[in-house]
């Protein structure tokens, strides 16, 4: 009998011991699940939740899990929140261990407090790839907590915002690390193209444009200091903006043990003709300014105390389009082609680019024989990969 019963604990111990093995859960109009907040009841740790392109209105959900990967299939499901918001926060609360949404889009969040979000996060790591954040109050809203990471690559956000000047596209947090690659910001309503409270900002080859009826106020904000890495960006503040300032970062004092900004291949582009300031760099806070295009009036980084090297200031007669997607892009024959000073690394950050935009939400390698300053490299008509 002891030994019968000593073998029953055993195999219950082991079997309590591995891991169920992880469903894939699908969710649609003619599917066992029909909404996004049943299948967030049912799914378990380490599920897939695959979302069948079409639309979901008022279907907001809470993701718990440890780990989730929610993607849509088929096309691009399109989350509409027609007055609805998860625990009165946003159409998807996430607070799991580890989470990777895909290909979903995110669509008219509002609340009564005004900070309605497309996704909440509030613990964990999240992962947002290919996902469209449009009209809500707030693109990603995360929590403060150093344990938090957000990771943004090849996604769209415009039109959040609630006017108010307190919610953004995407806003960040005190969180340890926020990264964004290859993603297309524009047209915040008021707010941020994108804010970050991050101890560390990695911003790499993005998109922030305001454009034409912009009315955003900063481009890039980093109010709380941290180590903010902004490498390969085109940034531009349109003629309508609220707020002269382009990139801002320390405003609130530095509350980070690094407080740095490194600025390196950007091209930045005012069309502000009031008057502008395209940084404003704050007490506490130093600055790496390397090989940055600077294009309409007013743009200078003369008067920035930093580390500053290969920066250059150009003209319309430099670029190679007078309008479309590769109007930034050098001429083969403008004298700042091959201009740029050596980036190289500085407190082991690698400041030289790897990669460049490409509209929309595209990013292409690249490797020239000579390197200009600004975002982009490659004349017009190269080729993505």
């Amino acid at each position: 009998m002891r030994k019968t019963t000593f073998l029953a604990g055993t195999l219950f111990a082991l079997a309590c011991a591995v891991p169920a093995l992880a469903a894939t859960l699908r969710v649609g109009p003619a599917e066992e699940i029909r909404t996004l907040s049943e299948a967030a009841m049912r799914a378990q740790d380490g599920d897939t939740v695959e979302v069948v392109a079409g639309e979901y209105r008022g279907d907001v959900a809470v993701w718990k899990q440890k780990r989730i990967t929610i993607r849509g299939v088929g096309g691009r499901p399109r989350l509409l929140a027609m007055g609805f918001a998860a625990e009165n926060k946003a159409i998807f609360v996430v607070r799991g261990e580890q989470a990777h949404i895909e290909n979903i889009e995110f669509v008219g969040t509002r609340v009564p407090d005004r900070n309605g979000a497309g996704i909440r996060l509030e613990a964990g790591a999240l992962v947002v790839v290919d996902c469209r954040f449009i009209d809500n109050e707030n693109g990603i809203l995360t929590a403060n907590d150093e344990r938090i990471s957000l990771t943004v690559r090849g996604s769209e956000f415009g039109h959040n915002g609630a006017g108010d000047g307190q919610s953004h596209n995407l806003y960040a947090g005190a969180i340890g690390l926020l990264e964004v690659r290859g993603s297309y910001f524009h047209h915040a309503r008021v707010g941020h193209l994108l804010k970050s409270r991050a101890k560390e900002s990695r911003i790499y080859y993005n998109r922030l444009t305001d454009e034409t009826g912009g009315q955003a106020s900063y481009e890039l904000e980093f109010p709380s200091g941290g180590r903010a890495i902004v490498v390969g960006n085109l940034i531009q503040q349109a003629g309508s903006s609220e707020n002269s300032t382009i990139v801002s970062i320390g405003a609130e004092g530095p509350r980070w043990p690094v407080n740095r900004l490194f600025l390196a291949h950007n091209t930045l582009v005012n069309d502000r003709p009031q008057g502008v300031r395209t940084l404003d760099l704050r007490k506490g806070v130093s600055g790496v300014l390397i090989n940055n295009l600077l294009l309409g009036p007013g743009m200078t980084l003369d008067s920035v105390e930093a580390i500053r090297r290969g920066n250059a200031s150009g003209t319309s007669a430099d670029l190679a389009a007078s309008r479309g997607d590769e109007l930034y892009h050098l001429r083969e024959g403008s004298p700042l082609r091959g201009a740029a000073a050596p980036a190289g690394r500085i407190d082991e950050v690698e400041l030289t680019p790897d990669a460049e935009y490409v509209h929309p939400l595209q990013t292409r390698t690249i490797a020239p024989d000579v390197w200009s300053p600004g975002a982009y490299q490659t004349t017009p008509g190269a080729r993505t990969r």
